[in-house]
């Protein structure tokens, strides 16, 4: 990485292409490895939380294997064996940590919205006043209660939308600006629940 190269693009530079025709037994190696990174709570727990879970998970098993194995047999196993079986027992208290982080770990959710989904909602506008292609900014909140700021101008031609007032966005203009009324229903107000 000091010199610029990635690792995984020298390996795909480095690798020649294939056309694998075996696609029933590579859903079945990934449908297993999906399964055993969802078990291992990948997707809850960032991966290298993950990583250092499991190579301390790692090295404490082989630790203790070796001890063990020294006081059985008198020495210490073949280092292939010792980190086959410390590579498979060192996944359940890896996955036991992560289930423990999971718990206690901020959760970050995002929803994407589309621009349409703006449409026919309540806003206010909070900077400026809006003229025809002079837009000013409104706050409006989506679906899931998310505030989103989106440049509004009135609809009509010698329309004016002061800032602080009410308003309905009826549709999407150009360059991502919105057209909108001044809202005079108060059934529709975002004020009255």
């Amino acid at each position: 990485m000091l010199i610029g190269i990635s690792a995984l693009g020298l390996a795909d530079q480095i690798m020649p292409e294939a056309d694998l025709d075996a696609d029933a037994d590579l859903a079945d190696v990934g449908g297993f490895l999906s399964g055993l990174l969802g078990w291992l709570c990948v997707g809850r727990v960032p991966v290298l939380v993950l990583l250092v879970a499991f190579l301390t998970a790692f090295g404490l098993v082989g630790i203790t294997l070796q001890g063990v194995a020294h006081s059985i047999v008198g020495g210490p196993l073949p280092v292939a064996v010792a980190a086959i079986a410390a590579l498979f027992l060192a996944l359940p208290p890896t996955r036991w940590i992560a289930l423990g982080l999971a718990r206690i770990m901020p959760q970050e959710e995002t929803e994407a919205v589309s621009a349409l989904s703006c449409i026919s909602k309540i806003a206010v506008v909070t900077s400026g006043i809006a003229h025809r292609d002079d837009p000013a900014q409104a706050k409006l909140h989506d679906a899931h209660g998310q505030a989103h700021y989106v440049l509004v101008e009135p609809d009509e031609d010698d329309g004016v939308l002061d800032m602080g007032a009410e308003i309905l966005i009826i549709s999407q203009a150009d360059g991502g600006r919105f057209h909108a009324i001044q809202n005079d229903n108060t059934l529709l107000s975002a004020t009255s629940t």
